[in-house]
């Protein structure tokens, strides 16, 4: 006789992911990812929380007044179409904070680093080409 096995519902899907980032001061962080070119504003209902967002690449932004970049510093990979590009653009924008070179990895991409005021360490990647 065969044994009659229920049939497993599939997994929710999961659909984006937005991290949260800290900032020490919101409106400064707000501004250096317009300067990147996100569109970013602050969350109406809450003062010291906001959204920055490039396409469908979309982050929170925390205002939190015990964070300190060399303990509570957060990372993030970006993919992008084109690293050369990008880094093109962020150096054009000047942001505070530390920009490396873009750079061929043993891994397959092209990359580059961006750290930012908060301690927030941006990696910037494209396949290579």
């Amino acid at each position: 006789m065969e044994e009659h096995v229920p049939a497993q519902p599939a997994p929710a899907a999961f659909e984006r992911v937005a991290p949260v980032v800290p900032v020490r001061d919101l409106a400064t962080a707000l501004a250096r990812y317009r300067r990147l070119g996100f569109t970013a504003h602050p969350y109406e209902g809450d003062a010291g929380y906001g959204f920055a967002a490039r396409g469908p690449v979309e982050l929170h932004l925390t205002e939190w007044p015990d964070h300190d970049p060399l303990r509570t510093a957060t990372a993030l990979y970006l993919y992008v179409a084109d690293a050369d590009a990008v880094h093109a653009e962020w150096t054009e924008a000047d942001p505070p904070g530390r920009l490396t070179a873009p750079a061929d990895t043993p891994y397959g991409l092209r990359e580059f680093a961006y750290v930012d005021p908060d301690g927030t360490l941006h990696r910037v990647g494209s396949p290579l080409r």
